[in-house]
């Protein structure tokens, strides 16, 4: 598990996942442009969501706990990139969001229709850090 911190709050997240919002948000900040970014919780930390302002002015370090730099997933990349840049902001979803709901049988797939989640799990630990680990599955 790796960690998000950002102006002094800590947040755990797989190395991956950190990964792939690190490219996106440091890529907004070399703009120099301000954005939020949100993630919802699951129901067994009580539903609801969070979200910061983050900004090139404000404290940010992404730590890995692996040495090695995972593969980078484009799909995944564009829709966290679309997301940074839309008027929501950054929406932190799962790796497997994104993907193509065919009908059985049918050669057009032009005619798919995308489905995404947009829900992680939440938990806050006894040491005040939180645990961000996406649920997967999971549909709005």
């Amino acid at each position: 598990m790796g960690s998000f911190i950002y102006d002094g709050a800590e947040v755990e997240m797989d190395d991956r996942t950190l990964t792939h919002l690190q490219i996106v948000i440091v890529r907004k900040l070399r703009l120099s442009e301000g954005f939020a970014m949100s993630w919802a919780f699951s129901p067994d930390f009580g539903s609801g969501r969070a979200s910061v302002w983050i900004h090139p002015t404000i404290p940010l370090h992404f730590k890995f706990s692996g040495s090695r730099v995972p593969s980078i997933n484009p799909v995944w990349l564009a829709e966290l990139t679309e997301s940074a840049n839309s008027s929501r902001g950054l929406i932190v979803t799962a790796e497997n969001s994104l993907y193509e709901a065919t009908v059985p049988g049918h050669q057009n797939r032009s005619q798919s229709h995308p489905k995404r989640v947009e829900q992680v799990t939440v938990e806050r630990r006894q040491d005040d850090r939180f645990l961000v680990s996406p649920v997967i599955g999971a549909s709005r």
